[in-house]
């Protein structure tokens, strides 16, 4: 594990250094996880040698390029507010001025900032939760005032370039009471060996609603172990959004936590795999308070010898009455060598319930392909417009228009690539 030197060299006030060196000596006591664990069952953590990668402790002296076009300037140009990160470090905002009832900043630098790091996520749940507590260089809030409606989204911008580079980045977003806000976040990398441990913690307020999409867009050598925790106040509402399409193993755990009466919370996702990469998800529906509802719907795609992990959980407590919960995976298998694992769980303490889940893996529906076929339409193209399709679903409930343009740009070249191989 990494000592406490690392820390020394990163900025901050008394209580974030102890805080972070606490952090570090409980990541050294629990030690890695290892697939013997159920929520690491079929992952390939036991690969990952930590060491062999190093912090990084200061902060670039430039942005990375833009490689993937979905975060480019032309892209966000409709943005309401542009964070850059840049290998975990805060290294720009754009128009925060210029719209009200928006501020981000650094969580050292803001007077609540020992309250605000931890809101959602007061207890980690592994050592890379502890890691990313220790070693993010630039924490920050993004808060959207009561009663404020966005009309254009805030973008945050996470690149990371360094060979062989740990980056921790971790980011805070409060909707106040009544607000209404979108918030993207867009992690991408190069083809450098690197380990990427972000954590993003969204706390939506009472009546609050909040449209988190987070893309991950990274190289073909990195690895990314995420982490994304949720609260719902009393009738606030959160879609948490994901797409997954780049890195060489990329798993992102994701918490969304119903504690006040009416509340909601839709999670969706769309991913797409090939090569040798391996996309992992862990998804937790918590319902705390009566009468709240979820519904989440999970979509990925698996070419050449790509393997995808689902597995889901919808707890429903004791005093949780009048829940509605829902849980759907669907994978589909394009190559033979592709391997999909999808596992959803119930545990519910309460009858007055409605919760339904299900999963599915298998090949492009053949119906449907010879459908095409008999119209005139190449097997190849056939079979790309069924997928396109497939995943239309969830496509057409990603917030942010321009963003999205890009992300279905991209989806239907690694198709075209796929079937030309």
């Amino acid at each position: 594990m990494f000592s406490t030197e690392a820390i020394d060299q990163l900025a901050g006030p008394d209580w974030l250094q102890a805080r972070r060196i606490s952090a570090l000596e409980r990541a050294a006591e629990t030690g890695l996880p290892s697939a013997h664990e159920e929520v690491w069952r079929y992952t390939p953590i036991g690969d990952l040698e930590l060491g062999s990668f190093s912090p990084v402790l200061e902060a670039p002296a430039s942005m990375h390029p833009d490689r993937s076009g979905i975060a480019s300037d032309d892209v966000v140009a409709g943005s309401s507010v542009i964070v850059d990160l840049a290998d975990g470090h805060l290294v720009g905002i754009a128009n925060a001025e210029g719209v009200q009832g928006v501020r981000v900043e650094l969580v050292a630098e803001a007077a609540d900032g020992d309250d605000l790091l931890g809101r959602a996520l007061p207890v980690a749940f592994d050592a890379f939760n502890e890691i990313n507590l220790a070693l993010a260089p630039s924490p920050i809030v993004i808060r959207i005032a009561r009663g404020t409606v966005l009309d254009g989204p805030v973008v945050v911008r996470h690149r990371s370039a360094a060979a062989d580079a740990l980056t921790c980045s971790r980011v805070i977003v409060v909707a106040g009471e009544n607000s209404e806000a979108t918030v993207v976040e867009v992690h991408e990398s190069g083809d450098e060996r690197a380990l990427a441990i972000p954590v993003t913690e969204l706390v939506v307020e009472q009546a609050a609603r909040l449209r988190h999409l987070s893309i991950q867009a990274h190289g073909t050598s990195v690895w990314q172990l995420g982490t994304q925790v949720a609260t719902i106040d009393q009738d606030g509402y959160l879609l948490a959004a994901a797409v997954a399409l780049g890195g060489a193993y990329a798993r992102l755990r994701t918490d969304t936590k119903m504690i006040g009466r009416g509340a909601t919370g839709d999670i969706i996702a769309a991913f797409f795999g090939d090569g040798d990469q391996t996309l992992d998800f862990r998804t937790f529906q918590q319902h705390v308070a009566p009468n709240t509802q979820s519904n989440l719907l999970f979509k990925g795609a698996l070419d050449e010898a790509a393997r995808s992990i689902y597995t889901g959980l919808i707890r429903i407590e004791k005093d949780a009455a009048g829940v509605t919960a829902h849980q759907t995976n669907r994978n589909i298998k394009l190559s033979q060598d592709a391997w999909a694992e999808s596992v959803p769980n119930l545990e519910i303490e309460n009858n007055d319930v409605k919760c339904s889940h299900a999963s599915a893996v298998g090949p492009i529906d053949e119906e449907q392909r010879f459908y095409l076929e008999s119209r005139g339409v190449p097997t190849d193209v056939a079979e790309r417009l069924v997928v396109q399709g497939f995943f239309n679903e969830v496509l057409r409930q990603l917030p942010y228009r321009a963003v999205v343009d890009q992300v279905e740009e991209l989806l239907t070249s690694r198709l075209q690539v796929g079937s030309d191989s």
